[in-house]
């Protein structure tokens, strides 16, 4: 295959910045593409009270650039620059008004306006580096308006003529920087029209995903089922209709995890390091979190955890509706994660009431810190999630040992196969339906499977053993750049 000239353009890009799996993505993709000898560069927001400048030995190589977004605003930005890995350069664009106000990553109340003028800056940016691009690649709603751009404001752009664009969709939930289901309806944006003046209030009413959907060369979303889920109504957040316009150029690709930073055969945040062949060694892990969490020291308990944000989404409300039961079956389990107040203060009564099988730790930092401790002295992970467009917890839990229970949806159908006793390619446990009766069945089943330890030590192997790398949907991604590449000039030869 020919090496491709690829930009990647993410709002987060971990260790930079992170809320989610879109900062490992953003981080892991890139290095995949790098290691198979492709010329990649990654463009994200420089957010100046998060990321420690002299830390990552940023450069500013461009200052004080000035952007005409149209024909009544202008806007200056910096650059700034850094290398993830020797010759993979990550680019920062920083403003001081719209990224270096907050210690938040999102939360302004002009979110669209910020990343408006991150497209635009991200855009005039691989103008100013000559790189003269096969593929741009846009991850999520903060990036969606670059293919309208590029087409429109940048359509002269000789630097940028020849680049194919896909766009990403991580979460459809995600459309704009507000909630999209609460913009009025004369206000919703049908995605063709011009948009609005940079100083209109109109602009926090653009949605970036629509407009992502309608002008991308491409579209995809990180795990096959959700690319077909996202086609019906009821996973469509109301954008099912044009995506089944474009269902053609529609694809799903499950996400991978990097094997180099998730590996318990050397990850320094252990107390004894195992792989599949040494998996009795997660015990002394088990009796570490046991002890840091001060939850009863029992190598026989069960011990679940949950690491992923605390919202409905990942399913809380099931696990809260469960506690009862899962506490009464003699488990432990250990939340860890912020999220949403009202779940987590409902966690914190009931480990008052359970302080020796219940931890409940509200904090992204700390989940950051301990998550890998944790999968390593945990037995079980959590994610009964209502939605799922991929999910990377379960990837990492496998690569510990930590059996996933999840339900059937998105990424998680497509990564987790329920545990039959005679199928060994089985590596969970799943149920269908996001009902309580459902998932306290799967949690049972899973309990009573952990007492047969020959069949559960085999189970858990077999998720070790399992590769969820980055290496196969990188080659996938690669051939999707292939076909965008196609795309794009068939549409130019059509003139």
């Amino acid at each position: 295959m020919k090496k491709l000239k690829i930009v990647s353009i993410s709002a987060e890009v971990h260790p930079y910045s992170k809320t989610g799996g879109l900062g490992d993505v953003a981080r892991s993709l890139p290095k995949a593409f790098h290691r198979l000898g492709h010329e990649v560069i990654i463009i994200t927001p420089f957010y100046a009270k998060v990321i420690d400048q002299g830390k990552f030995k940023l450069e500013k190589i461009f200052s004080n650039v000035k952007l005409n977004i149209d024909a009544k605003n202008e806007e200056s930005v910096s650059y700034l620059r850094a290398e993830l890995l020797p010759g993979l350069k990550v680019y920062f664009i920083g403003n001081e008004k719209y990224f270096s106000r907050h210690k938040k990553l999102y939360g302004s109340e002009h979110e669209n306006a910020r990343f408006y003028l991150f497209d635009i800056a991200a855009l005039k940016l691989i103008s100013l580096l000559k790189f003269k691009a096969d593929i741009i690649h846009c991850h999520d709603w903060h990036s969606g308006l670059v293919p309208y751009l590029k087409q429109s404001r940048f359509k002269k752009s000789e630097t940028l003529s020849k680049a194919a664009t896909v766009y990403t969709i991580h979460n459809l939930v995600f459309q704009l920087g507000h909630n999209w289901w609460e913009v009025p309806e004369k206000y919703k944006d049908k995605g063709t029209k011009t948009l609005p003046l940079f100083g209109d209030k109109k602009i926090e009413y653009i949605n970036f995903a629509k407009r992502g959907i309608l002008n991308a060369d491409v579209i995809n979303t990180v795990s096959e089922t959700y690319a077909e889920e996202i086609l019906q109504p009821s996973f469509g957040q109301d954008l099912h209709r044009i995506l089944r316009n474009r269902k053609e150029n529609l694809f799903g690709i499950v996400n991978g995890i990097d094997y180099k930073d998730y590996n318990p055969i050397n990850d320094p945040n252990l107390v004894l390091n195992y792989d599949h062949k040494k998996i009795q060694r997660k015990k002394v892990n088990k009796e570490r979190i046991q002890k840091l969490f001060n939850l009863k020291i029992d190598q026989d308990a069960p011990v679940l955890c949950t690491t992923s944000r605390v919202t409905y989404q990942k399913g809380f409300e099931l696990i809260l509706s469960t506690i009862s039961n899962i506490m009464d079956m003699g488990a432990q389990l250990i939340v860890i994660g912020a999220g949403d107040r009202s779940y987590i203060s409902e966690f914190m009564k009931l480990a008052k009431k359970y302080p020796k099988q219940l931890a409940v730790i509200p904090s992204h930092k700390e989940n950051q810190k301990y998550e890998t401790l944790v999968y390593a002295g945990s037995d079980m992970f959590l994610l009964p999630s209502h939605h799922e467009p991929c999910g990377i917890n379960q990837l990492i839990s496998f690569r510990y040992g930590c059996v996933p229970i999840v339900r059937q949806t998105g990424g998680l159908n497509d990564t987790v196969e329920n545990f039959e006793p005679n199928n060994e390619a089985s590596n969970g446990f799943t149920f269908k339906n996001y009902d309580q009766k459902e998932f306290l069945i799967a949690l049972t089943r899973a309990l009573e499977t952990y007492k047969h330890k020959k069949v559960w030590r085999d189970l858990a192997c077999r998720g070790m053993k399992a590769s969820y790398s980055w290496e196969i949907p990188a080659k996938e991604y690669l051939e999707l750049y292939q076909h965008a590449i196609k795309i794009k000039n068939e549409k130019d030869n059509l003139g």
